[in-house]
């Protein structure tokens, strides 16, 4: 009984550990990270979490938030870095703190110590005990788990660059640039670095060829409506193989069936895309199970 007894254990120690890998998303290399976000013909549907998650109990921006959706499906993370009033890099989505927290006035009039001190709110505006997260401390969590992109907010990308590099951190973060000068300044700092550029017509495609930034250094931002018109650059793109991306974040993310939710999403990925940006990844998850 005994023998019997430690095989099922080890075997359900297997699963459970072979459960949480799959969840994980980690890349030894530049060459490792560019291939798995590259190469869109192999039919892969890719997962980003805006802002992390922002759902009941868990707020955008917060850590707690981007293992809750890990705990259910593998995903990568848009997330905000803003300064303080001392130029701590910390995470927050709006210039102010109303929105999603119990202070009050713009993030730059408080130091670190002060914003350390306030909650952040879930979706439905409930404070929660989660407190908003320094860029370091969101680093040091992802590590081996997941990868971060960091949308352009107020944080000059010569302080990006540093903190990147201080924690040799290319294999797990990612940059957000809306223009090819943009891209074309993060590449000249490391050639090994991965950016989600907005790549919303042919002519902002044609901008970063001319600029000389490899597309294996890229996913593409097209915009967030599911439309006709996407095809042009899904076909553009992916003869490229670049991988395209859309927000469902604006517009179906706010559908209040969570059925007609669920609809949009596939049809998304059914289009052409191939990442899907969302307030709800878990719920995407599910949908493209279904």
């Amino acid at each position: 009984m005994n023998k019997i007894f430690l095989s099922l254990l080890t075997l359900l120690c297997v699963t459970f550990s072979s459960e949480a890998q799959k969840h994980r998303l980690k890349f030894k290399n530049f060459k490792a990270i560019s291939a798995w976000f590259g190469h869109p013909d192999d039919g892969r549907k890719i997962i980003s979490g805006h802002r992390g998650t922002h759902i009941a109990g868990y707020p955008e921006n917060a850590i707690e938030g981007f293992e809750y959706v890990l705990n259910h499906t593998p995903a990568f993370f848009e997330i905000d870095p803003r300064l303080t009033k001392d130029s701590v890099i910390v995470l927050l989505h709006d210039a102010t703190l109303d929105r999603t927290t119990n202070g009050t006035g713009k993030l730059a009039d408080y130091t670190w110590e002060e914003v350390k001190k306030l909650r952040l709110k879930d979706a439905e505006g409930n404070l929660t005990p989660y407190r908003i997260p320094t860029l370091q401390e969101a680093m040091d969590w992802a590590k081996g788990r997941t990868v971060l992109n960091l949308d352009k907010k107020d944080v000059p990308m010569q302080m990006i660059t540093e903190i990147i590099r201080k924690n040799k951190a290319d294999t797990y973060m990612m940059v957000t640039v809306h223009t090819a000068e943009q891209a074309l300044f993060y590449y000249h700092d490391n050639p090994k670095r991965m950016m989600s550029a907005f790549v919303k017509t042919e002519e902002a495609m044609k901008e970063y060829e001319a600029a000389g930034v490899p597309w294996k250094n890229m996913i593409a931002y097209i915009g967030s409506e599911n439309k006709p018109e996407n095809k042009k650059m899904y076909d553009l793109l992916h003869a490229r193989g670049i991988r395209c991306m859309i927000s469902a974040a604006p517009v179906y993310d706010k559908l209040k069936d969570p059925q007609a939710r669920a609809e949009a999403y596939r049809s998304i990925f059914s289009a052409g895309a191939d990442i899907l940006e969302s307030d709800l990844p878990v719920e995407v998850a599910e949908a493209i199970r279904r």
